[in-house]
């Protein structure tokens, strides 16, 4: 997994929504986060600069739950994990064949990239694995 600047993001690679209106989580992704089938997986909005989402679980925020639906955490939807990969709720707003940037985020939710100054970067580095059906 590439770091894409020097003291910047680390990058999984793309992921690529299918026409079912599912990505996959990238392998590595999977595991840090303790991802697992059937789960119930937590869509969270991003920031307006980057756009996207972040994919949670409600394990990994413990007491910090309260916090979702406040301010920007925006709670879009829900859904349940399928084997290494989940179906994104409408609310989300993506289109199959959209390409998004899967990041390390924080320790509450791995992130996905649909635009801005890192995607851009992204794009820079040939290197970046594509994960998902359409490419």
């Amino acid at each position: 997994m590439p770091q894409l600047v020097k003291g910047g993001k680390w990058a999984y690679g793309w992921v690529c929504v299918s026409p079912q209106g599912e990505i996959v989580i990238p392998p590595q992704a999977w595991e840090e986060y303790t991802f697992c089938q059937g789960q119930e997986a937590l869509f969270i909005s991003g920031s307006r600069r980057s756009g996207g989402f972040a994919l949670s679980m409600l394990a990994l925020w413990g007491e910090r739950a309260a916090l979702l639906g406040r301010g920007a955490m925006r709670l879009l939807g829900r859904a349940a994990l399928g084997p290494g990969r989940v179906g994104v709720p409408e609310a989300v707003g993506l289109h199959a064949g959209q390409r998004l940037l899967a990041v390390r985020g924080s320790c509450t939710g791995l992130g996905f990239v649909a635009r801005g100054p890192i995607y851009e970067e992204a794009l820079r580095h040939p290197e970046l694995e594509m994960f998902g059906l359409a490419r």
